[in-house]
């Protein structure tokens, strides 16, 4: 086998090769023979079919297999024998398949490029400070109870935050358009669900009320036909109902695990919860910044293969994030869409391997064993879940990239100029722009 390999634009780089006629020949004959003792063909028995025969009729096509494995296994030969490592699948031009010549095929591809991290001291990091106040638990739990808050119905006019079930058409110049009308709705009055003056001109009803509102689809509504017109919407009202949120009583204590203790220990309980959310978020915004710096100190010529092969990721994720069906093609969505994130995406892949590289850094056994114990925790049978994990490879993968990351951003820190910002729980918890440095950070699901 003879090899050529020539240094193009950027990354990519074109390899001839040309595999000798006799080499290709030979598998050409063994394929023949192969197929002869496996073929069916009416008038000759089982077994007993002429090599000419099969040669005839199915020779070039025996030929092409033939060549389509030749050009894989001389192609993985050949960047072993280079020591290039392609970052995609290369493609192949330029092909000579003929009988009695050699194999002759171009392979085009890109390569990694060679990443170097610099001085880590150039990277400013701000570590959040904060903790969990009582006057945070007092708004957490109101949260709580909002969230469960239940409506009773009343007789009276309605006010803002109460939930009228009503019926309504809408009209525009005494023509009923589409969309326009609804039974049974149920709507919270100051939500803000509806367009301007809708929810406000239901102010004041009582249950068996009609009434007729007059509204301005705004300019910018969604529907071209309705925007900027004035309509008239006809309303009845079955139902006027308040809110009522629940007691701080033993019912609700036990929606949330505690069976005992009253409201000291549900107090307790909400508080180890938004410690543990605190806690993440910290150590998310602290991974954000390292990964941000990183990208800005350090700049990375990308391989265009591999931000093609993301941005086809984030199709997929897309598509299954907005419960796509596998009957959708992902090609429908421009890839206009997602090449910032795949680039940024693959940049940081490529800066976080050669940190590891650099560092020598090999993935810590006993810290995936600890995130996995610590995950398991909060479940009811804590070893089904750590089972769980460790027989199945792509669960156990994503945590096993979680603590490599986590190893990564401590390498960095301990070189890095770290400061502290003292700021509040609410601050503290707000989710920083995800780097997406492996896709999805969240782990698979027990």
């Amino acid at each position: 086998m003879q090899v050529t390999l020539e240094t193009a634009e950027g990354l990519q780089r074109k390899m001839r090769i040309t595999v000798p006629s006799e080499q290709v020949e030979t598998q050409v004959e063994a394929k023949i023979k192969q197929t002869a003792g496996q073929v069916r063909i009416k008038g000759f028995r089982p077994g007993k079919v002429p090599l000419r025969e099969v040669r005839r009729r199915f020779g070039d096509g025996i030929r092409q297999e033939v060549g389509s494995e030749l050009m894989q296994s001389s192609f993985a030969e050949a960047i072993r024998e280079q020591e290039v490592s392609p970052a995609g699948m290369p493609s192949i031009e330029d092909v000579k398949l003929e009988s009695g010549q050699d194999l002759e095929f171009t392979a085009i591809f890109e390569v990694f490029p060679e990443v170097t991290v610099g001085d880590f001291s150039a990277i400013q990091v701000e570590k959040p400070v904060a903790e969990v106040a009582d006057e945070d638990i007092d708004k957490m739990i109101e949260t709580l109870r909002e969230q469960r808050t239940e409506y009773q119905a009343v007789e009276r006019a309605a006010q803002n935050d109460d939930r009228v079930k009503i019926d309504f058409e809408g009209f525009i110049d005494d023509e009923p358009f589409e969309g326009g009308k609804a039974e049974g709705a149920d709507l919270v009055l100051g939500s803000g669900q509806m367009i301007p003056g809708f929810e406000d001109g239901l102010l004041g009803v009582s249950a068996g009320d009609d009434r007729e509102v007059q509204v301005t689809f705004p300019e910018d509504y969604q529907a071209e036909n309705l925007a900027g017109k004035d309509a008239t919407f006809k309303m009845h009202v079955h139902e006027v109902a308040e809110p009522v949120k629940p007691e701080l009583n033993e019912e609700l204590f036990k929606q949330f695990g505690v069976e005992e203790g009253g409201l000291e220990a549900f107090r307790d309980e909400v508080r180890a919860n938004m410690e543990k959310e605190l806690e993440t978020a910290i150590s998310n915004s602290i991974r954000t910044q390292v990964m941000d710096e990183l990208l800005r100190l350090n700049e990375v010529e990308l391989p265009q293969s591999l931000i093609d092969q993301d941005i086809d990721q984030l199709r997929h994720e897309a598509i299954q994030q907005f419960g796509g069906h596998d009957n959708i093609d992902p090609s429908v969505l421009p890839s206009e869409m997602f090449v910032d994130k795949a680039r940024r995406r693959v940049g940081l892949g490529l800066l976080v391997n050669a940190v590891v590289e650099q560092g020598d850094i090999k993935l810590d056994d006993a810290q995936v064993r600890e995130k996995i114990e610590k995950m398991s925790s909060s479940y009811e049978e804590p070893e089904q879940v750590i089972q769980y994990y460790y027989g199945n490879e792509r669960a156990l993968g994503q945590i096993q990239n979680l603590v490599l990351e986590e190893q990564v951003v401590d390498t960095i820190l301990a070189g890095a100029s770290v400061t502290e910002k003292q700021m509040s729980y609410e601050e503290a918890i707000k989710p920083p722009v995800q780097d997406d440095i492996t896709g999805d950070d969240s782990p698979e699901e027990a």
